[in-house]
């Protein structure tokens, strides 16, 4: 309970600290030690902040538990380990739902909040088909395209997830409370925000990492020069995420921001099928999809059975960098190709 206590303290530390916490956390400090040193000649009256930082993590605590909401924090078994590989992963996840949604295969599909009635359709369609081969899909639980993602992944009967800009416990817009009900039977409504926290817009942009870090690939559907969604296709290319897009209509400009993302080389997206393909993955039927060795993946052609080997090797083997490579085990992993074992080293399993 101390080290929830102190993860959750670190959260509401300003967000230009959090990748210095996310840092010192990878190296094993411990949360309270990584408090005291981010507040500590930072703030002149850092005993007094450091105080004030627990009180507002204790009454968060309080209200989750009050709202029937679920802290997953940084080191919790239950944290997604897709989040691990961010720079700035959130010392703590709060939950409505299933958890075990966070830690399956992904795809974000994101878009236009003012969406046409094609890019509705398409969004709708690419969810749908891609829940229906057994892919979680996450999006922003917003108006337009990504209200429509989560409802065709829910019109198929599969899973998705909800990251929030607001509380777990604020939905927004208002509107979408039945939605955000319908899918946490389902899957997950999350945000990295203390319960109660309101939807401010400068938080919006700062979960869009989130909403790419949970993913392997994110597909944007229509989008202009100045659409959120292209922050998010900037998060994943930093993440080493796939980032793919849909055509749309040349003449009323509604697409520019995509059509922008398909010139500087992402994949062009007609069907969930040129997803599948993009993440190496051979879709037989929407009911089955088939793993990676099926379809001759790079990184388990380098690996052997029951032989560790660390990641220098396989970089040199499969010839994939550091962006590719690392989000790739990573999906392995969580596909239980691989498993992780001691000294950085992977090993292929039956």
């Amino acid at each position: 309970m101390t080290e929830l206590l102190d993860l959750v303290a670190l959260s509401l530390l300003p967000s230009r600290m959090w990748r210095l916490a996310a840092d010192a956390l990878r190296q094993d400090h411990r949360p309270a030690r990584v408090l005291s040193d981010l507040v500590i000649g930072r703030w002149p009256d850092a005993a007094s902040r450091l105080a004030t930082l627990r009180g507002e993590a204790a009454a968060a605590i309080d209200r989750a538990q009050a709202r029937a909401l679920t802290a997953i924090a940084w080191g919790d078994p239950a944290y997604p380990e897709a989040l691990t590989t961010i720079p700035d992963p959130p010392p703590v996840l709060w939950t409505r739902g299933r958890g075990a949604a966070l830690s399956a295969l992904s795809v974000a599909i994101v878009g236009s909040r003012a969406a046409t009635p094609y890019a509705l359709s398409v969004a709708a369609q690419l969810a749908g088909d891609l829940a229906a081969r057994g892919v979680v899909v996450v999006s922003g639980l917003a108006r337009g395209v990504d209200s429509a993602a989560h409802r065709g992944a829910l019109a198929a009967a599969g899973i998705t997830v909800g990251v929030l800009g607001s509380g777990a416990d604020v939905i927004y817009p208002r509107e979408h409370t039945a939605l955000a009900e319908e899918i946490d039977r389902r899957g997950a409504v999350i945000s990295e925000l203390v319960p109660g926290t309101p939807p401010t817009p400068c938080f919006f942009p700062l979960r869009n990492r989130i909403i790419s870090g949970l993913a392997r690939a994110v597909v944007v559907v229509e989008a202009n020069q100045k659409s959120g969604s292209l922050i998010t296709a900037r998060c994943a290319l930093d993440q080493g995420r796939d980032v793919l897009a849909v055509p749309g209509n040349v003449l009323t400009g509604r697409n520019r921001g995509a059509h922008a993302l398909l010139r500087d080389g992402a994949k062009i997206v007609e069907s969930a099928d040129d997803i599948l393909e993009e993440l190496g993955l051979c879709a037989q039927n929407p009911a089955e999809l088939r793993t990676p060795a099926a379809c001759g993946d790079p990184v388990l052609a380098c690996l052997t059975l029951g032989e560790p080997c660390d990641l220098d090797a396989i970089a040199e083997r499969s010839g994939l960098g550091p962006t590719t490579l690392l989000p790739r085990l990573f999906e392995l992993e969580l596909q239980g190709a691989i498993a992780r074992v001691g000294g950085g080293r992977f090993v292929r399993v039956a």
